[in-house]
């Protein structure tokens, strides 16, 4: 099952290929994506990216996590947020949306077992 591509990202607005809903923020795996809520785990700009973000994402037999900090990287990242991926045999990769959106498209297009958590304003 290969990664969906993103096939679009402006402010506020992100579309999955082969998904009809559009996301604000979202999470993408082999064979799936769905919106990231952050109310789910509680998560917010300061201290950032919890574990519990990770986990369905994890779950899902990726090699490769990228993470989107947002346009202007005000989603903070945590150090062990980061050790919580690697513990799983996971690599992590953390950059500004646009860029882990390119990344991942990348990945995904070349095969890459990928999967992204993205945030799509500040």
């Amino acid at each position: 099952m290969s990664s969906p591509e993103i096939a679009s990202l402006s402010w506020g607005h992100m579309k999955v290929k082969g998904c009809s809903s559009s996301y604000k923020d979202c999470k993408v795996w082999p064979g799936g994506s769905r919106a990231w809520d952050w109310r789910e785990t509680g998560t917010n700009h300061h201290p950032g990216v919890q574990p519990a973000d990770l986990e369905e994402v994890l779950k899902k037999g990726i090699d490769l996590l990228v993470i989107g900090r947002g346009m202007s990287e005000a989603l903070q990242v945590p150090s062990t947020t980061v050790d919580f991926a690697k513990q799983r045999g996971v690599d992590v990769k953390v950059l500004q949306t646009e860029k882990a959106v390119e990344e991942y498209n990348k990945l995904a297009s070349q095969g890459a077992k990928v999967g992204g958590v993205f945030h799509s304003t500040c």
